[in-house]
């Protein structure tokens, strides 16, 4: 099938059509966008991040345990009240051999009286376990931290990935720009004859090819949207966003010995580590604490009454004091406490190994990543050379174009030069801002991005 100039006209102002009343719905709805930078980001998700919510309520919770009475140090106070009652047959034969007989004897009594109970000492395990205690509540407060720095992290992330497809929109629509424009002349010289019909088809292949890319961008710019708004946990989670960065640069100068100090010293990770051999050695000690005698006090104070219907006695009534101690030691469990301790022990040598595990994998980590931050700096400086190139490169193309003295070819090459020199740069400015955020995590200074 053969179309006429009119229809190629009908068909290329169809896609201009449909290109511009998508540009303009992509534009109005920004109108409605509230403006965020990135401490907003950061504030907005550490308020209402669900993650950052459960693990603040955990940390509630250790908080609430880390408590004397919970330890067993205080004693315990009890107040009690109680009645009994039966009801028997009686037969009792006295000492001169006679008998006497009751049926249906209901005898009563009641009680109510207070009770403490202390233990005094059991070898300082009730100290040791205060102490256990407040580590969990400690450690409480490091992995609140650690999410924390980890939500930063990952916003900080997908904020500057937000930021990145944004640019990646303008390249790309530049770059329909630049396709619109080499359309406009072939169809101008198609019409006086100057140039082929294959020279029209090519140029509107290259440039619907454009636009179905710029089309696709649409679509990643509303995912990482998306991706941002449910890591702040914002119940509309397809709102649109306005974010004020619109360049992606690295502006504070790192220095790996600097880096690898803050690490060990505020690693939250390391800091766990730190915890968790503190933790053993209190687990030796609760299990030493066997070692030793314990001493357990009671006092007790109380009314009782009992009511006898076949007695001497019909009531008895009973008011006072009442107290006493148990001391005593466990002589063998079963060899069961030397067992213990031994373990104890070897489980204190394996968190040692495990912490300096932990600081040889950090110290790996931040080397990875140290190395891979001083080569995209390089890259940066180098792609904005090659920036600046394929931009002179690319005009001096267009102009030997409209003179008639470039093919459509070497046009196009020149174009997808440009938008390559624009995709690498942009790709390393995205990367070191990576390298960034995942130093200052590492060496625990991600809340940085809050300030």
């Amino acid at each position: 099938m053969y179309y006429t100039l009119s229809d190629e006209k009908k068909i290329t102002y169809k896609i201009r059509f449909i290109f511009f009343i998508s540009f303009i719905s992509f534009i109005s709805s920004l109108s409605a966008q509230e403006i965020y930078d990135l401490k907003r980001v950061l504030e907005t998700g550490l308020e209402r991040n669900y993650d950052i919510r459960i693990i603040r309520n955990e940390q509630q919770i250790a908080n609430n345990n880390a408590t004397l009475g919970n330890a067993g140090i205080l004693p315990v106070l009890d107040v009690g009240a109680g009645y009994n009652g039966s009801i028997t047959d009686v037969e009792q034969t006295l000492t001169d051999g006679s008998t006497t007989k009751n049926r249906s004897v209901f005898n009563q009594g009641a009680t109510i009286g207070l009770d403490l109970n202390w233990t005094a000492f059991d070898g300082f395990r009730m100290q040791t376990e205060y102490a256990r205690l407040k580590e969990f509540q400690r450690m409480g407060e490091i992995s609140t931290r650690l999410s924390i720095e980890n939500l930063i992290s990952n916003l900080t992330s997908e904020y500057y990935n937000y930021v990145r497809q944004k640019l990646r929109l303008k390249n790309l629509e530049y770059a329909v720009s630049l396709s619109k424009e080499r359309l406009r002349i072939v169809e101008a010289r198609y019409n006086i004859g100057s140039m082929s019909r294959l020279d029209l088809q090519q140029a509107r292949v290259d440039f619907n090819a454009d636009s179905s890319n710029l089309i696709k961008q649409y679509e990643v710019v509303n995912t990482s949207a998306i991706g941002l708004n449910q890591l702040m946990a914002l119940e509309d989670v397809s709102k649109k966003l306005t974010v004020c960065d619109t360049i992606i640069e690295s502006t504070v100068l790192l220095n790996k010995q600097s880096l690898w100090e803050k690490t060990l010293a505020a690693n939250a990770r390391l800091l766990l580590s730190e915890r968790n051999k503190t933790l053993s050695e209190l687990d030796l000690n609760a299990f030493q604490s066997r070692n030793f005698p314990y001493l357990k006090l009671n006092v007790g104070y109380g009314y009782t009454l009992n009511l006898y219907e076949a007695s001497n006695v019909k009531q008895q009534n009973n008011l006072g004091f009442n107290y006493g101690f148990t001391l005593g030691y466990n002589l063998f469990d079963g060899l069961n406490r030397n067992r213990e301790q031994k373990n104890a022990r070897i489980t204190i040598q394996n968190r040692n190994l495990e912490h300096e595990r932990l600081e040889l994998s950090l110290n790996a980590d931040l080397s990875n990543v140290w190395m891979a931050y001083r080569n995209n700096l390089e890259l940066i400086n180098l792609e904005k050379e090659n920036l600046e190139a394929a931009r002179e490169n690319y005009e001096i193309a267009i102009e030997r174009y409209r003179l008639g003295d470039l093919s459509g070819i070497e046009l196009r090459e020149a174009q997808n030069s440009l938008l390559e020199a624009e995709e690498r740069l942009l790709q390393a400015q995205f990367n070191i801002k990576l390298c960034e955020i995942s130093l200052f995590q590492i060496s625990g200074q991600v809340t940085h991005y809050l300030e």
